[in-house]
């Protein structure tokens, strides 16, 4: 998982990011995206792309990956942000916040996918990041936990719709919940006009 970072490193970059997203697809709540240094050849035991691991994985590689970073960074986009201008531009602009607010200032970033952020250095995509770097796949671990935290707290404060379960994701459920409350302010109206023209037309 380290065969990137060694390539960038060689041709003479010091501070590689890796940097990976989550929440592209939910109908509902801000779009995460993490940017991470490593130190030199440092592998954390379990991390690969979040998707692979359990939740109670990902919680204790969050930790681990906080305390033994050079540093890192947490970064979103709102739903407002989603809506005015898509999803795929509102998901690079969080990349962008996340790799510009490192405190340390990264030379080079690479970027899971395979769409580049507006970013001030060089940089990289790759696509299937989260399962080829190290540095990638700990960004999407701190994303996605990120991610998950928040869409918890807003399940308290919207408990008709069941984000504690599938943060936002557009399972079977939650659009029974769509239909039979309507949206809330945090929905992505954009990801649902299927959903609400069905709702319509009855």
């Amino acid at each position: 998982m380290l065969e990137f970072e060694m390539y960038y490193r060689e041709q003479g970059y010091q501070a590689i990011c890796g940097v990976d997203e989550a929440g592209r697809g939910p109908l509902a709540g801000p779009v995460f995206a993490a940017a991470v240094i490593l130190p030199e050849g440092l592998i954390i035991e379990g991390v690969t792309d979040s998707k692979k691991l359990t939740e109670k994985k990902r919680e204790k590689l969050f930790d681990e990956i906080r305390e033994q970073a050079i540093a890192y960074c947490i970064a979103s986009a709102s739903v407002e942000e989603i809506e005015t201008m898509n999803i795929l531009q509102a998901d690079l602009l969080a990349m962008k916040r996340a790799v510009e607010g490192l405190s340390v200032k990264a030379d080079f970033a690479m970027i899971d996918g395979n769409q580049m952020p507006q970013l001030l250095i060089p940089a990289q995509t790759i696509v299937k990041g989260d399962s080829k770097s190290e540095s990638i796949a700990a960004a999407s671990i701190l994303a996605k936990v990120s991610r998950d935290r928040l869409m918890l707290e807003l399940a308290q404060q919207y408990p008709q719709y069941g984000f504690e379960k599938h943060k936002g994701y557009g399972t079977k459920a939650h659009r029974e919940a769509i239909l039979e409350y309507g949206p809330c302010e945090i929905h992505r109206l954009s990801f649902l006009k299927k959903i609400l023209a069905e709702k319509e037309n009855g």
